[in-house]
């Protein structure tokens, strides 16, 4: 191997790395919030604000993030991401108060979205087309690795108790990967720029970050404080900040054409539906995977490692059902039908946990959820891979990095919303109702989707190919996870 091809390797395993980290924290997270919890006395809200923090912070600077880098230089911003996303993780395994970490949390989030934008730009501008096949087919290995590692890492940790420290070395695990990530990545990553960036948008970003705050803080703390006046009026001050928001874009974009959002995307029928899609499913997510930990851990007494174990059917399912879905399904049936049975499939399956839930109450067993979770797993998988694609297929090629990257925030800031709304969904005179009631929130959400989904094309015009050139050109892309 001559030394060009070895720097380009240990270039990609250092950002394939970067990627895997933020993935991980991603999901590491939830398997612990009971231990979280217990350690720091944190009340409801706070636990949402842990989780839901995170997701709001990556997906309002996603896109600005991935600007920085074609403007700056990717190695430079995704090196000063990293670093801010080590230092982050370092301050929230030392986190002395629920506030604190909530604090750093929104810390790491936002220092993500500087550091995963970069990712597939790097690899975009260090290999070449034919090898970039190979590269995007060993990305989304990574994605479905770190799926599977999340979960199971974070219930080990937690339940190891490593030198007494709880739940804390599930972000302390970051420090060793970041740090050596930041040594080989100033080394072996090559310094690349977009040759006719857009500039930034910080009035837009400053908009739509109030106006999302505005909204989610009533709906995250209305039930600890019993729904006062104040959260609903503050909710309606938030929508008329996301309208002014709207209104910048149209100037921003007609000043120097590079607004934050491009809201000529939405002009394709299929492309706003999608974004409905993404942000309803992403909330359905967040409500689901949050309320499924409470309910184990906390409604069952469940070890965080029977927690963790007790996921692998549907995560196998999920990853399985995602390849089957692009290869088999869709060019029989077209993407269109293949995504609403993934939908109606999920709700079948939710639907089922319900019913094995309150059949077998505190008594019920890991393997009798293990069907519920196969199903729910394997109609998840079927909308994953098949949705990016469907939605960018009547978006002009030259709209592909734009459209993917806002695809990627708005299903970000759904499940943001999503884990806001648990504690709306989350009731009931007992955990395993509140479970009830929380999954037929889910169920609600996916029929939603499944009547958005009528707007999609029935099959994607971009194949393949086209979706993977729309991933390598945009700067500020992140595959979607579970």
């Amino acid at each position: 191997m001559s030394t060009t091809d070895r720097r380009r390797w240990i270039a990609l395993a250092v950002v394939m790395t970067a990627s895997f980290m933020d993935l991980v924290d991603a999901t590491i997270v939830n398997i612990a919030i009971p231990s979280i919890q217990r350690d720091t006395g944190a009340g409801f809200s706070a636990i949402q604000w842990i989780t839901a923090g995170y997701a709001l912070a990556f997906a309002v600077g996603l896109i600005t993030g991935g600007r920085l880098g074609d403007i700056y230089g990717r190695k430079r911003v995704f090196l000063i991401g990293t670093a801010g996303f080590t230092a982050a993780s370092l301050l929230c395994g030392l986190a002395a108060n629920p506030e604190m970490l909530v604090a750093t949390r929104m810390l790491q989030g936002a220092t993500a979205a500087l550091m995963v934008p970069q990712v597939l730009s790097i690899i975009h501008a260090t290999f070449s087309g034919e090898e970039r096949g190979k590269v995007f087919g060993m990305f989304g290995a990574i994605i479905g690795l770190a799926a599977v590692t999340g979960p199971l890492l974070g219930a080990v940790l937690t339940t190891w108790n490593l030198f007494g420290l709880e739940w804390r070395p599930i972000f302390l695990i970051n420090l060793p990967f970041g740090i050596a990530g930041l040594l080989l990545g100033r080394r072996f990553i090559d310094e690349s720029k977009a040759p006719h960036a857009l500039k930034l948008d910080l009035t837009g970003v400053a908009l739509a970050t109030a106006g999302l705050l505005m909204v989610m803080y009533p709906l995250v703390q209305g039930r600890e404080n019993g729904w006062p006046v104040w959260g609903w009026a503050l909710m309606a001050a938030g929508l008329a900040t996301l309208g002014g928001f709207v209104r910048c874009e149209r100037f921003k974009g007609a000043k120097d054409g590079s607004p934050l959002v491009e809201l000529s995307l939405f002009r394709a029928r299929s492309f706003a539906a999608g974004v409905g899609v993404q942000l309803v499913f992403g909330a359905g997510m967040g409500i689901f995977f949050l309320v499924w930990t409470l309910y184990m851990q906390i409604g069952l007494g469940w070890t965080p490692l029977h927690a963790g174990l007790t996921g692998l059917p549907f995560t196998v399912a999920c990853s399985a059902a995602a390849g089957m879905s692009v290869q088999l399904l869709v060019p029989r049936l077209g993407s269109r039908r293949v995504l609403q049975l993934g939908a109606l499939t999920t709700a079948a399956g939710a639907l089922l946990y319900i019913g094995e839930a309150y059949r077998y109450g505190q008594g019920i067993h890991s393997w009798q959820m293990a069907l519920p979770l196969l199903v729910m797993g394997a109609g998840m998988g079927m909308i994953f891979s098949p949705l990016t694609d469907a939605v960018l297929s009547e978006v002009p090629k030259q709209h592909a990095g734009s459209a993917s990257g806002l695809i990627n925030t708005t299903n970000q800031l759904g499940n943001a919303f999503g884990l806001a709304l648990v504690s709306v969904a989350f009731t009931g005179s007992t955990v395993v109702r509140s479970f009830g009631h929380a999954m037929f929130w889910m169920v609600g959400a996916l029929a939603v989707v499944t009547v958005l989904m009528a707007a999609l094309p029935k099959r994607g015009a971009h194949a393949a190919e086209a979706g993977a050139d729309a991933a390598a050109d945009s700067a500020d892309q992140r595959v979607l996870v579970g």
